[in-house]
């Protein structure tokens, strides 16, 4: 159990770095964003790929801040009754919901988006617009890091909640023991 802890905690680490890294996005884009209005409106000169990279930066804050947001606990809960229960419940409940929905969500993602991706890649797709971003393939490998770094932030977690509930039930049978 030490190994599945300590690759749960290297799995926690990576996240942790590149959710601090892709939280300053944010303010690229919001300079970006800035940049684009007062091109436009005070200078009259537009620039379709700084129209492109605003979409191309919040893509990458949402798709690649999953896996930080979901070890922070920030996803949407229906938290009426989940925080009430005790921790080992609460490994129970976050055991069930990352083996039932979790997982197979980010597999049918990755099964999903596979051939889409691989197809853009073999032709280095571009951006339709004259004078856009000519790399559209590595937006769309995004749909592909997406559901594996959250898969393996769920892996961390399922480790995590049997942890805990190893724990839970090591003290139970002491007590019972006793």
């Amino acid at each position: 159990m030490n190994l599945l802890l300590k690759i749960a905690q290297g799995i926690n680490q990576i996240n942790l770095r590149v959710g601090q890294l892709i939280s300053w996005l944010t303010l690229v884009l919001v300079a970006l964003v800035i940049t684009v209005v007062l091109s436009r409106y005070l200078l009259g000169v537009g620039s379709i790929a700084i129209q492109e990279s605003v979409s191309y930066v919040h893509a990458m804050i949402f798709m690649l801040g999953l896996a930080f947001t979901l070890q922070r606990g920030g996803h949407v809960r229906v938290d009426i009754f989940y925080r009430e229960f005790s921790p080992s419940r609460q490994a129970f409940v976050n055991l069930i919901g990352a083996v039932v929905f979790l997982m197979p969500f980010c597999g049918l993602i990755l099964f999903a988006s596979w051939d889409y991706v691989m197809a853009s890649w073999s032709i280095r797709e571009t951006s339709s617009e004259t004078g856009g971003i000519a790399a559209v393939y590595l937006l769309k490998t995004l749909m592909i890091i997406m559901p594996v770094t959250l898969a393996l932030q769920g892996i961390a977690q399922v480790i995590e909640s049997i942890a805990v509930l190893k724990k839970a039930n090591s003290k139970e049978s002491s007590k019972v023991a006793d």
